[in-house]
């Protein structure tokens, strides 16, 4: 008994911290940007102050500083380990090859599914200096974060509790509401992102290691604030004007490119297998 209270209670506290890491530090980033293109959007400051705290948090997380006590135990469930070029290489393939397939999917659920979408921000008043900084520092804070908190903490401790597979699907379902308060509690938003979670479980299971993860993850959420998201609005739905050629070119994108990341994060695999133990 004392054992399986233990063990529910590392859950819980993993849950909890994955949680507290990703909407504390997004919610700093999102006070500081407000702060900063209110009073100087010249000068994108903001992104230079989240930065040095975003390296803070990693560095704690990875070890460092006090307590001593608990240093090898957050470097072990950070998991952010340099891993073999060829390891990375294929996470990092197989990711990005979700990422187009992922796109697609998106772009087509959009047009057969009325949602709210994902609510940007106005950058055309800004300096186009500025947009850039914020844009990229952006997609950091939320691979950084996420990837941390949930494939890297959460996953960890799920992992030894209850296997990869399972514990990628609950670390998946965990995340799913922060996702439904930002952009609305409708199936095919929350189906995206399972799907979006899932992969990066995967991909921070099979790799051994968050930061493939994190390179994707950011190149992704890149791609998504500068060419998926602000051309929704634009998007009609097929019930009520019909399906054009670009509807059924995203559907190509999402069968050619759905086998081709299955087939690199099964080639993954078979690499991971080869290394050497330890």
């Amino acid at each position: 008994m004392r054992s399986l209270t233990r063990r529910i209670s590392m859950v819980a506290w993993s849950v909890i911290l994955a949680l507290f890491l990703t909407i504390f530090t997004q919610g700093i980033w999102s006070v500081l940007l407000i702060t900063n293109l209110e009073i100087n959007p010249a000068i994108p400051w903001a992104v230079i102050v989240m930065a040095s705290l975003l390296w803070l948090i990693w560095q704690y997380l990875s070890g460092r500083w006090w307590p001593v006590s608990t240093s090898e135990a957050r470097r072990s469930y950070l998991r952010a380990k340099p891993i073999p070029r060829e390891v990375f290489t294929w996470a990092f393939v197989a990711g990005m090859l979700s990422i187009m397939a992922l796109t697609g999917f998106w772009i087509v659920l959009f047009q057969l599914v009325k949602v709210p979408g994902n609510a940007l921000p106005d950058f055309s008043s800004y300096p186009m200096l500025t947009v850039v900084f914020v844009l990229v520092m952006a997609s950091i804070v939320g691979a950084v974060t996420e990837e941390a908190g949930f494939r890297g903490y959460l996953q960890v401790v799920l992992e030894r509790e209850v296997g990869g597979p399972a514990a990628i699907v609950i670390a998946s379902l965990v995340i799913a509401p922060g996702h439904g308060l930002t952009q609305g509690f409708v199936w095919p938003t929350l189906l995206f992102y399972f799907f979006v979670d899932v992969m990066f479980g995967v991909t921070a299971y099979l790799a051994k290691s968050i930061l493939p993860g994190i390179a994707v993850h950011a190149i992704g959420l890149l791609t998504f604030f500068t060419l998926v998201w602000p051309h929704d609005a634009a998007r009609h739905l097929v019930s009520e004007s019909g399906a054009d050629i670009w509807l059924w070119m995203h559907v190509v994108q999402v069968f050619v490119f759905t086998p081709l990341a299955i087939l690199a994060f099964r080639r993954l695999a078979r690499v991971v297998d080869k290394q050497p133990a330890g």
